[in-house]
């Protein structure tokens, strides 16, 4: 592989001095060599905050660049490829037909910041990250959007717990979090430990109640705190979620023991923002019943394998719960119902089936309520004042009716519209089919989405915009940092002068660090319970058992590479899924290492003519790897024929479960591409996938749909 600095002139894997032509038909052609030129190396420093090494590799103009021309298939293509008035490292101009490498192997502090502007890198990578869990499947469409965006679920999504469980940590990290921070505000205001903010809001309502005017006050409250984000701070200062007890409102101790973080629940310590609240909703998840249980394995994962033989050797953990209920049931005396019972298989059907309606819900809730959040705070491209003056333009009308309408207008009202309810059934049926035959799409047309949210983003919708802007500037964003060290126990750093909290400085740094009892006490458990595990007779067992697997797993990738040899397509998939944790991987933006057909290799998105195209090649960009006569594009795909983009794993769950408990190892996963012929290419053991996964969704211009 290329050593950090490296620059690539050509973008494409392959040196051929008879291919510089860029009509060659191999740069469009499936199967062909892509078209190189000599590849060079330069080094140049960045002038950002970082003084990072920035590099360079020559490629043409995305499709995503041509949105600027008027016929951008979305708003988000619009957006991405404008001029921006304030700009970031990404979207700074640069020489014409080169791609920048601007940090995707270099450390976190390297990075120039912002990349986006007015959107600090934390903030991004947070966005990318969750994004990366969001979407596995992606299918390209020509319907018309109503609502201006791409990337929306659609509504027969397939359903599997692993996606269910996506969709309730979104709930948890969105929602519900939200819905924590509102209760804890309430419950600073209702102590009176804040005596001056307590005391104006009293004065406020008491006024509005002797002249009768709560309703107005209320409304009016609302617009000032949507036109205006000065005055949120203001009426409601913020404080760590975790230092504010929900009952008294006053200063209490983090749950985790140490404030380590501002967003989360528990306050647990975090390498980079947005992690503990992840990790908290990971756990939020794993408590849940037996459904959620299916959802902790990720059973029926829609990223296995079609055919996967380990997987199908190993015993299914989720039967565990169903098991033990049967056995206790047959201890006690009662029918044994694995065999006999005739409603257990009609039950779980039904509860399959009605478990896809339920995750669409939780998804459509999470939707709303960021929308509803970008649209009051948006975050570059996206228009500033727009969503806010539409929201407060609802809320008008609404003071004015409540100078005009009464409580009796309001109770009359309300009895009239049971009534109908109840007794204009016909008139209700014969309505909505004329709706349905003038206006086909009149229900789609009153969601939130496509009224006064429209064109307001998702999470997912905002990353994907955000990743097109680097694909329009020809500066793909770095991935998210990761590292498998465990975050620091310290707390974040905290002001207490700025806590607008009733407590001291003293109380505050007494409450957000840990106490040298509590640290004395949390020792003497960690070393009492590393003294039992020693000496319990069980935790031998679940070592010789762990080594038997291990060895067991050894031995099926071992024949694995023996029947690939032979011809074994399963057995080639399963090749190179186990990387060397130790080996440092430099990859992206231009060429990722993975395998192909069990063959290893590079894919690489190679812009460097008018048709950016997806390749597979055996000889790396710097010229190292297989003989020459080995070297040719396995297949080569114009990114703009993408119509699939789908996310598979390495090995089934099962597999998974068991290869990650007896290795200590992650898999590497791939990915299917799937071109508007039908043919489809699956590339394997793939480290980068998620990073691959987003640049090909961000480069073209396909309209895309969530499934």
């Amino acid at each position: 592989m290329p050593t950090p600095g490296y620059v690539f002139k050509d973008g494409g894997p392959i040196p051929d001095s008879d291919l510089a032509d860029p009509n060659h038909p191999s740069n469009t052609q499936p199967g062909a060599t892509p078209n190189m030129e000599p590849a060079t190396r330069t080094t140049s420093n960045s002038n950002s905050q970082s003084n990072s090494v920035t590099s360079i590799m020559n490629t043409p103009t995305s499709s995503t660049a041509s949105a600027s021309n008027g016929t951008a298939p979305t708003d988000s293509h619009a957006l991405a490829s404008g001029n921006h008035e304030h700009i970031g490292a990404v979207q700074k101009d640069h020489e014409e037909g080169e791609v920048r490498d601007i940090g995707w192997n270099e450390h976190p502090t390297d990075v120039p910041n912002p990349l986006v502007s007015r959107l600090p890198n934390e903030d991004l990578w947070t966005l990318v990250r969750r994004f990366n869990k969001q979407m596995y499947h992606a299918k390209a469409t020509n319907a018309h959007l109503l609502g201006g965006l791409d990337c929306n679920i659609v509504d027969d999504e397939e359903f599997s717990p692993d996606k269910l469980r996506s969709n309730v940590e979104r709930l948890y990290m969105t929602v519900i979090i939200g819905l924590m921070g509102f209760g804890k505000h309430i419950a600073r205001l209702r102590s009176w430990r804040e005596p001056r903010r307590t005391a104006t809001f009293l004065a406020a309502y008491t006024a509005a109640w002797i002249f009768n005017f709560v309703g107005p006050l209320i409304i009016t409250t609302f617009i000032v705190l949507i036109v205006y984000p000065s005055a949120r701070p203001f009426l409601f200062p913020p404080a760590p979620l975790a230092l504010v007890n929900s009952k008294t409102g006053g200063v209490q101790s983090p749950q985790a023991g140490v404030l380590g973080s501002h967003d989360s629940a528990t306050g647990a310590p975090e390498k980079h923002k947005g992690e503990a609240v992840e990790q908290e909703a990971h756990n939020f998840v794993s408590g849940i019943g037996s459904i959620a249980l299916s959802s902790a394995a990720g059973k029926h994962e829609q990223a296995d394998p079609d055919s996967d033989p380990l997987n199908k050797s190993v015993p299914d953990p989720t039967d565990i719960a169903g098991d033990a209920a049967a056995a206790k049931q047959s201890a006690q005396g009662g029918t044994p119902t694995a065999k006999h019972d005739k409603t257990k298989q009609p039950m779980e059907q039904a509860m399959w089936v009605k478990m896809r309606p339920i995750m669409h819900v939780i998804g459509d809730i999470s939707d709303g309520w960021e929308r509803f959040a970008n649209a009051l705070s948006p975050t570059p491209p996206f228009p500033q004042e727009a969503p806010r003056l539409k929201l407060a333009g609802v809320l008008v009308p609404m003071v004015a009716m409540c100078f005009v309408i009464n409580a009796e207008m309001i109770m009359r009202g309300l009895t009239a519209g049971v009534g109908f309810g109840f007794f204009g059934d016909p008139l209700i049926w014969r309505g909505l089919d004329l709706l349905n035959t003038k206006f086909p799409n009149w229900q789609k047309l009153l969601e939130l989405r496509n009224s006064i949210l429209k064109g307001v983003p998702t999470n997912a919708q905002l990353a994907i915009t955000l990743l097109r802007i680097g694909e329009a500037n020809k500066a793909p964003i770095p991935p998210p940092p990761r590292s498998d060290e465990p975050p620091p126990s310290k707390p974040a750093s905290i002001n207490g002068d700025d806590v607008p909290l009733d407590a001291s400085n003293q109380e505050i740094h007494e409450a957000i660090h840990k106490g040298d009892a509590q640290i004395e006490v949390e020792a003497h458990a960690e070393a009492q319970e590393s003294e039992q595990k020693k000496h319990k007779h069980g935790q031998h067992i679940l070592g010789f058992f762990k080594g038997t697997t291990k060895a067991g797993v050894d031995t099926k990738f071992g024949i694995d590479k023996v029947r690939a040899k032979v011809g074994s397509e399963h057995a080639k998939n399963h090749l190179g899924i186990l990387p060397n944790p130790n080996e440092t991987e430099i990859s992206g933006p231009v060429d990722f290492k993975g395998r192909y057909k069990g063959s290893k290799g590079w894919i690489y998105i190679s812009t460097n003519t008018d048709v950016p195209t997806v390749s597979f090649s055996n000889k790396s960009s710097d010229g190292t790897g297989l003989e020459p006569e080995n070297a040719n594009a396995k297949f080569s795909v114009p990114v703009q024929d993408i119509m699939e983009l789908k996310k598979i794993g390495g090995l089934g769950w099962k597999a998974k479960i068991v290869v990650g408990w007896a290795e200590g190892k992650s898999v590497a996963d791939g990915l299917e591409i799937i071109d508007k012929h039908g043919d489809t290419y699956k590339v394997t053991a793939v480290r980068l996938r998620d990073e691959l996964f987003n640049r090909l969704i961000a480069l073209g211009g396909q309209k895309w749909e969530s499934w």
